[in-house]
């Protein structure tokens, strides 16, 4: 191996650092990896003979600077990480640690607008364009896009929701310009790629957090406009899973309305916290009859278990809808007396 850390791979540093790190460590590190990087590490760390001990210290540095950068942006930004780093390892050095940080990990935009507080970047975007808001929304957590989409005008809060659903890809310029309006400290630290943001999954998540008006009445809306986009959207709003969001009480409402023979389908592709839940709120005599059902089932088609699941899904939505039953969610001013 080469005893210029410059010229050493990423995988290679990620190797030594494995390496120097040492099996009970490493085997922590491995747990957080995708199968594929573990399987190239262990390849690279197989392959790798010996190490110097100034390789060694050099990597183990890097990652040091590497890490503490990455501290110090989560604090306050780059300018506030370059400016730290500049005084710890000198000007020169920081710029090389910024340099390899932005250039491996993608800054999300906007990381200042996510420090701060709801009401106060509420009135600050209210008044902007649809479009403005939505990009912005994307961007921060389900949480506070949903406390600002709530507390919107309801004449723009089912526009902003179609604008995020229906939202791909924005060009740097214009994330940039945004920034800038909004006094960012990141717009030159935009990444040159289109960012994806936005999207269905991203309404979605925002939705399932807001509290359940503001939903309805968007849904509504959305309805109205773009029937195709508000039935994909609902079909997410709520998976299967979710009956842990129930307590025990409505899911013994929803289970009075559910079929045997379609609940043993549906608890067929379910997770065994889940199938738990669902037994626990049903007699012993009839939990062990749909447990014998499951079974003799055999193999059963995954397009099957999901169109039984949608169904108890549907069940539970038009509960919900109806009043019967209340699903926990994240909006934080739902009362239940």
């Amino acid at each position: 191996m080469a005893s210029n850390n410059d010229s050493l791979s990423g995988l290679q540093k990620a190797a030594v650092l494995l390496i120097a790190l040492g099996p009970e460590m490493s085997s922590s590190v491995f747990k957080h990896l995708k199968e594929e990087e573990i399987e190239d590490l262990t390849l690279e760390i197989a392959n790798t003979r010996s190490v110097s001990p100034q390789v060694k210290e050099d990597v183990i540095n890097e990652f040091y600077e590497i890490c503490l950068a990455q501290q110090y942006i989560a604090e306050g930004g780059i300018g506030y990480a370059k400016e730290l780093l500049e005084k710890a390892l000198g000007a020169d050095k920081a710029l090389d640690v910024i340099g390899k940080l932005t250039a491996s990990l993608q800054v999300k935009p906007f990381e200042f607008v996510r420090k701060t507080d709801a009401s106060q970047l509420l009135s600050f975007i209210q008044d902007e364009h649809p479009q403005t808001i939505a990009l912005i929304l994307s961007y921060l957590s389900a949480n506070q896009a949903a406390l600002i989409l709530s507390a919107l005008p309801q004449e723009s809060q089912a526009d902003v929701a179609r604008r995020i659903a229906t939202m791909d890809r924005t060009s740097p310029d214009v994330i940039q310009e945004v920034e800038r309006v909004l006094e960012s400290k990141l717009a030159n630290l935009v990444n040159q790629d289109y960012t994806i943001i936005g999207g269905v999954d991203q309404v979605v998540e925002i939705l399932n957090s807001t509290d359940r008006g503001t939903e309805k009445h968007i849904m509504e809306i959305l309805e109205i406009e773009d029937p195709g986009l508000a039935d994909e959207i609902r079909k997410k709003m709520f998976v299967f899973e979710d009956v842990l969001l129930l307590d025990d009480r409505s899911i013994q409402r929803v289970l009075r309305d559910v079929d045997n023979s379609e609940l043993g389908l549906a608890l067929k592709g379910a997770n065994e916290e889940v199938q738990n839940v669902i037994f626990n709120n049903l007699s012993k005599r009839l939990a062990e009859m749909i447990k014998e059902d499951m079974e003799f089932m055999g193999p059963v088609r995954m397009k099957d278990v999901e169109e039984a699941q949608q169904k108890i899904v549907n069940i539970i939505r038009k509960l919900e809808d109806a009043g019967e039953i209340v699903i926990s969610r994240g909006g934080g001013d739902e009362i239940i007396v």
